[in-house]
C-alpha cells in the first residue's frame, strides 16, 4: 500500500467539508471519508474512487436524515416531547422568552 493522501469533498447540500482518505492498493484504490465512518469506497482508478465516496457519502447522510426524521416522529408520538412542550409554553406565557 501507498501513503495514505486526503482529498476534500465539499458537500453542497448540507454545505459542509469532508476529509477523504484514499489510498493505493495493489491494483486499486480504497477510500474512506474520516468524519463519517459509514463510509468506505474500493474502486480501479483514483477518479472513480473519488467519485464513489461522493455518490456514498450523499446516500449515507440521506439515509441518517431519514432515520433522524422517523425517531422524531416516532418520539413526539410516544409523547417523549410533551413535558418540553409545556415548559417552553410556560416561558412563553410568562415572558421569559425573547425574540432573536
Amino acid at each position: 500500500m501507498e501513503k495514505n493522501q486526503t482529498v476534500k469533498i465539499y458537500d453542497e447540500e448540507y454545505e459542509t467539508t469532508y476529509t477523504a482518505h484514499i489510498e493505493k492498493n495493489g491494483d486499486g484504490w480504497i477510500g474512506w471519508i474520516q468524519e463519517h465512518p459509514k463510509v468506505k469506497c474500493e474502486e480501479s482508478t483514483q477518479a472513480l474512487l473519488l467519485k464513489t465516496l461522493e455518490k456514498t457519502l450523499y446516500e449515507t447522510l440521506e439515509a441518517d436524515w431519514e432515520e433522524w426524521d422517523r425517531q422524531i416522529e416516532e418520539d413526539i408520538k410516544a409523547g417523549r416531547f410533551d413535558k418540553l412542550r409545556e415548559e417552553v409554553l410556560e416561558d412563553l406565557r410568562e415572558g421569559r422568552c425573547k425574540d432573536l
